[in-house]
């Protein structure tokens, strides 16, 4: 068991004889057997990368091959002081599995995979497995690695980035580094149904950027680090984006979709359409059989545990199914384009067909969710013009008759109230959260004051008698405390 800041295993074993050509070639294919993801080739050797699901720490296997010796490094990747003998089993398992693979391969087939190994030792890059050991600041350096772009690690550090700056620019503005407030995520762009369908779609991507609070956003880009080192190299730059992009956008409207009043924000829709678009490749034959196995296994228990996960409060795992769901069928929708790379008119073909089905989708699933929010505000809207109407009876001239204000007291006083009571009573009907229950409630008691008062007063004035006051001041009373209470609720 190894322990330390880094723990590793680290065994030396002697060519006896072999070419370090020829050694090479078989520990490459030893690892490839093995399922472990190639991460970088040289002269001299490779560095590879060995998953052990996302709630197990990545392990980098290395293999430096120098003069007559062979340098085995096995160490934690990601996180951990302890190994529990992981990475010793990792050595034990290469070893064990390159002499079996050493006594199957031909001369000849030897030399077919060093023939595919000819642009790597001919390569005249700097072969940075031949360089001095790593020093405290290039051990920084190698962690600062993890946020610059480089060939097949591109898209998936600029998202890192992205998330992060958005991140540090909320605390810096006064945020919650811990628990930011649900004022301050939609302020931000978090996604909630009666804001998002009231104009305000860009939320369907701002979400994906931020996040609620600091071990949020850690956990999200660690997942995000852990698939991007795994799915980038494979699909490239431009349909990674657009995976990334369109499983976001997807998850983001499924969340809305299924919640009327959850405010939603992170990364983790679009990191789920990740592992789906994986998933999706993982059972076809694109990726290599030796390595599918191991990969199917970890990615399908890091979904299925998150999905139910999911089950609990205060996950929006509607936003998870929904990413995961369209990035299964991304994935296999980039399929063909993957099995033929050379064809660059069947890559551009398939993500511009993707774009188009799966926004002009979303613009139709968009306008047909149900707003009740939008549908209260509008309702509110014309209580309000209502009521506006009804109170103008006391604004009537000395002049005015006594017919006059009868008159006005019953068709534009109760006619209104009546009119806004059927108004509150179809609100009532809305998929809206229990406080707006509450305020419908005395929004009812509200218009039948009104009523009653209007009918005191519309009788008293026929009968010119001043016997319904009493009962006239006790309803006025009765309306300031619920317009009260309706202001503080507010």
């Amino acid at each position: 068991m190894a322990f330390g800041f880094t723990p590793k295993f680290e065994q030396d074993l002697d060519l006896n004889g072999l070419d370090p050509q020829h050694y090479l070639a078989i520990a490459l294919d030893t690892v490839k057997q093995l399922g472990w993801t190639i991460n970088y080739i040289s002269k001299s050797g490779f560095i590879a990368f060995i998953s052990g699901g996302l709630f197990k720490s990545m392990e980098q296997f290395q293999i430096v091959i120098h003069d007559t010796k062979v340098f085995i490094t096995s160490k934690n990747a990601t996180s951990g002081m302890v190994d529990w003998g992981k990475n010793k089993k990792h050595v034990e398992e290469f070893t064990d599995a390159f002499i079996n693979i050493q006594s199957s391969l031909s001369e000849k087939q030897l030399d077919e995979k060093i023939k595919e190994l000819l642009p790597v030792f001919e390569s005249d890059e700097v072969d940075k497995l031949a360089l001095p050991p790593a020093n405290f600041n290039d051990n920084v350096k190698s962690f600062a690695s993890i946020f610059i772009p480089r060939p097949q690690y591109f898209i998936t550090p600029i998202i890192i980035d992205i998330n992060i700056l958005v991140f540090v620019l909320m605390v810096i503005s006064g945020v919650s580094f811990f628990e930011p407030s649900t004022k301050d995520l939609i302020a931000w762009g978090a996604n909630l149904r009666g804001i998002t369908l009231s104009g305000q779609s860009w939320r369907l991507i701002t979400n994906t950027f931020l996040h609620i609070g600091v071990f949020h956003i850690v956990l999200n880009m660690y997942a995000l680090l852990y698939i991007g080192l795994l799915l980038e190299p494979y699909l490239g730059r431009i349909k990674f984006a657009t995976a990334y992009l369109l499983t976001g956008i997807v998850a983001s409207l499924t969340s809305i979709y299924w919640h009327s009043n959850t405010v939603s924000a992170g990364a983790s829709g679009a990191i789920f359409g990740m592992y789906g678009v994986f998933l999706a490749l993982l059972t076809t034959n694109f990726i290599d059989k030796s390595a599918r196995k191991p990969l199917l296994i970890s990615i399908g228990v890091f979904v299925l545990f998150n999905l139910m996960n999911g089950m609990k409060g205060g996950i929006d795992n509607a936003a998870h199914i929904g990413g995961l769901t369209s990035g299964l069928i991304i994935g296999y929708s980039f399929y063909p384009s993957l099995k033929r790379p050379s064809v660059l008119k069947l890559e551009y073909v398939t993500i511009a067909l993707l774009a188009i089905v799966v926004l002009s989708s979303s613009f139709i699933v968009y306008n047909k969710i149900p707003n009740d929010f939008a549908k209260y505000d509008a309702d509110m809207k014309d209580f309000a013009g209502n009521e506006a109407i009804a109170l103008s009876v006391f604004k009537l001239g000395e002049g005015a008759s006594k017919d006059d204000i009868i008159t006005a007291l019953r068709e534009k006083g109760i006619v209104n109230w009546n009119k806004n009571l059927l108004i509150v009573n179809d609100m009532d009907k809305l998929d809206l959260p229990s406080e707006f229950a509450v305020r419908d409630y005395k929004l009812k008691q509200y218009c039948n004051l009104r009523i009653r008062s209007y009918g005191y007063i519309t009788t008293d004035i026929e009968e010119n008698t001043k016997k319904y006051q009493d009962s006239i001041v006790s309803c006025n009373i009765q309306i300031r405390t619920l317009i009260n209470d309706l202001k503080t609720s507010n």
